[in-house]
């Protein structure tokens, strides 16, 4: 595991993880959170810098989401890996990877002459559209025993 320098905090979040500029590029893309119920509202929700810090900690470090120090960190690993899920649905990423992008490219600096394609993620179809003819994949016929 690597270690993790404490660089400061911003209202209980660590500020290394979480810088202010790049809440401001995150915090209007985020659902609005759910409203509390008036009777047995349960526990106060983790701020959503707080849960984003936590998301972070774990792909800066790779450590197991139970391994999150919520002392540290402010929220437990399952709580920043529930509010990942919430805002993977909420389609957070996409959004936020149009908008740097759309900010790279203002500004000059998008440059992809020199860029790479991973497809890893991608389901791969069995086939695929050819005109070539496809081997058989089955057992080749028996010998004759005449």
């Amino acid at each position: 595991m690597r270690s993790v320098i404490l660089v400061g905090r911003v209202s209980g979040v660590r500020a290394d993880l979480v810088p202010d500029d790049l809440w401001e590029r995150v915090a209007p893309l985020l659902p609005t959170a759910p409203e509390r119920r008036l009777r047995h509202p349960g526990r106060l929700r983790v701020p959503d810098r707080t849960a984003l810090a936590g998301v972070l900690y774990v792909l800066r470090t790779g450590v197991a989401w139970r391994d999150v120090p919520a002392e540290t960190m402010g929220c437990s690993g399952v709580t920043a890996w529930r509010r990942l899920r919430d805002w993977t649905e909420a389609g957070v990423w996409p959004r936020l990877h149009a908008a740097l992008l759309s900010e790279l490219h203002r500004a000059d600096l998008l440059d992809l002459d020199d860029c790479a394609v991973d497809g890893s993620h991608i389901r791969a179809l069995k086939g695929g559209i050819t005109s070539a003819p496809r081997p058989s994949t089955g057992p080749a016929p028996a010998p004759s025993t005449t």
